[in-house]
């Protein structure tokens, strides 16, 4: 992987409007091939190359859970970071992502509520600024306050 900050903690006190982390990952035949096993979606729109051949998406996809995973990466390692607990995530998925493409996840602060360590945040990947999947997340932000 490789992302534009360290992993670790950023506490409610120090989230701020606007903040934006991201990381760039190349999706490789061994992740959606772990993918599938962890998820046991076997759908062979992911695994088979003849078979995908014949769909609208002549070739094999990753799974858009897989992609939307990436997303939860950097909320987990970056924003907010390490002690962050999903409550919600809304996605559409735009354009599929394909074995070797390098997709760069993005998570953009929108909306907070301090009092309830409330943070909204929009969430978005993309392949070479084209965007493939887009959505919304809220999540309840580490504070010092209970370290």
């Amino acid at each position: 992987m490789l992302d534009n900050a360290p992993r670790g903690t950023i506490c409610i006190e120090d989230i701020e409007i606007g903040m934006s982390r991201s990381l760039r990952k190349i999706v490789t035949d061994r992740d959606i091939q772990l993918f599938a096993e962890v998820s046991t979606d076997h759908n062979p729109v992911h695994l088979d190359d003849d078979y995908a051949q014949d769909t609208i998406f002549e070739g094999r996809i990753a799974h858009g859970m897989l992609t939307a995973g990436l997303v939860s990466a950097v909320i987990g390692e970056q924003l907010p970071g390490h002690g962050t607990v999903y409550l919600g995530q809304t996605l559409k998925f735009l354009a599929p992502v394909r074995p070797g493409d390098m997709v760069e996840a993005v998570v953009t602060v929108t909306d907070m509520d301090i009092s309830k360590r409330r943070v909204t945040m929009e969430t978005h990947c993309a392949i070479d600024g084209k965007k493939v999947l887009k959505g919304e997340a809220v999540v309840l932000a580490p504070s010092r306050k209970f370290d």
